[in-house]
């Protein structure tokens, strides 16, 4: 199936809501984080990507949260996705508006082995892209883990920078784990404000 035939749908809540993402992450490298101490002149921070001596491999099994749609704590999050003939989950992205900022997050994009490069990410992201400008919001936001540079790679090419990230947002060692929280962005108009 090419993907031009596979067609993206609304996913509604009252049917997808709690649905598992199984999603996996592989990787061999990581950006590693070089921080100097911050003094009252400021510091150095210097993001490197640099090969892993093994794969990097995380599981949903390994989270006390693992990725599922419509969560509780993402109040009017919608999704999008394809679906089987069998109706089993196959792809989807989950867009969650950040209201106070007037941004959008993309909280959830995973998509099944088998539909893997034939371009159904950009589709995906493509469909985050609109949703956010019929909002008009002034900027899509997300978050993906320093580990996950096939997801970082994927995001820079659809238009994505590097915003922040947090070196202890899942553990108190997510530099020695080599897992920091990256926090990436797209913007709209760079001179937009909120609203």
């Amino acid at each position: 199936m090419s993907n031009e035939e596979i067609e993206i749908t609304a996913l509604p809540k009252e049917k997808w809501e709690g649905t598992p993402i199984p999603l996996v992450t592989r990787s061999d490298s990581f950006y590693d984080m070089e921080i100097d101490p911050l003094d009252k002149d400021g510091c150095t921070v210097r993001i490197v990507r640099k090969p892993s001596e093994q794969e990097i491999v995380h599981t949903p099994e390994e989270y006390d949260f693992p990725d599922g749609l419509y969560a509780a704590h993402w109040e009017n999050a919608e999704a999008y996705g394809v679906v089987s003939e069998e109706g089993k989950l196959l792809a989807c992205i989950e867009v969650c508006p950040e209201v106070w900022s007037n941004r959008l997050i993309v909280t959830e994009l995973w998509i099944c082995d088998e539909l893997r490069g034939i371009g159904l990410g950009k589709r995906l992201m493509d469909k985050a892209k609109e949703v956010a400008q019929a909002q008009d919001r002034r900027a899509i936001i997300l978050e993906t883990q320093s580990c996950n540079t096939n997801a970082i790679g994927f995001y820079l090419h659809q238009g994505f920078e590097l915003i922040g990230f947090d070196t202890c947002c899942y553990t108190n060692n997510d530099i020695g784990r080599r897992e920091i929280r990256f926090n990436l962005g797209y913007f709209f108009h760079r001179d937009a404000k909120r609203k």
